[in-house]
Order: structure tokens, then C-alpha cells, then sequence
């Protein structure tokens, strides 16, 4: 169960974290009062963003690292991390910021992360 309310929380992090960095790119400028907003304003949000982000991230590793009951190692903690940023972002970009389409080479990238987080939790 750890493991799996790990996962969660790095999920619930990089959705923080993707509005954190790239929502002020295009969804946010659609909003009168953030367009008006200079870098400095920009940054503070992003920031106040980012807090969340790290609210859920760090009890996500602590709990799901090995040396505190977890299942996971360094190593596999942060190819998950990796591939849940990859999972969240691309739901993001094509849902919700819809400024992209998923393409060929996107799902042949994520199928080489797949085999990454294969050989990285695997025994040899």
C-alpha cells in the first residue's frame, strides 16, 4: 500500500509542479489578471505553485523510500518520478492546455521509459 500511496502523491506533486512550470505559457495568460502580471508576479505564482508541489512530494519519497518501510529504492523512486512528470505532463499539454497532439514518437518514447523502469526494477 506504500508504494501505491506513493505513486499517488507524486502524482497529485507533478500536477503542481506542470501548472507550476508551464502553465503560465498559455492557460493562465487566457486570464485577464495573470496577463497583466509582470516575470516577478509570474514567478511568485509559479513559486506558491511549486510549495504544493513539494507539500506532496517529500512524504511521497519518504514513504515510499525502503529505508523508511517503503518498497522502493533511490533509483526507482526517481524513474517513477520521471515517468509519472512524463504521464502528467502529456495528460496536461493534450487535455487541459490542449497546445499539443500525442504523436507517434511520444508513444514510442514513453515505451522506452517503460522498458527504462523495467531494467531499473529488475533483479540481476
Amino acid at each position: 500500500m506504500k508504494g501505491l500511496y506513493s505513486i499517488l502523491l507524486l502524482s497529485l506533486s507533478n500536477l503542481f509542479m506542470t501548472f507550476a512550470w508551464y502553465g503560465h505559457l498559455h492557460l493562465f495568460k487566457k486570464m485577464a489578471w495573470f496577463a497583466k502580471l509582470g516575470l516577478f508576479g509570474v514567478i511568485m505564482i509559479s513559486w506558491g505553485l511549486a510549495l504544493f508541489e513539494y507539500i506532496f512530494q517529500v512524504p511521497a519519497n519518504r514513504l515510499g523510500f525502503v529505508e523508511n518501510g517503503g518498497p522502493f529504492s533511490l533509483f526507482q523512486l526517481k524513474v517513477i518520478q520521471e515517468v509519472v512528470t512524463l504521464t502528467v505532463f502529456t495528460l496536461c499539454a493534450v487535455f487541459i492546455f490542449k497546445t499539443d497532439k500525442l504523436g507517434w514518437n511520444h508513444v514510442v518514447g514513453f515505451a522506452l521509459l517503460v522498458a527504462a523502469v523495467y531494467v531499473i526494477f529488475k533483479k540481476w
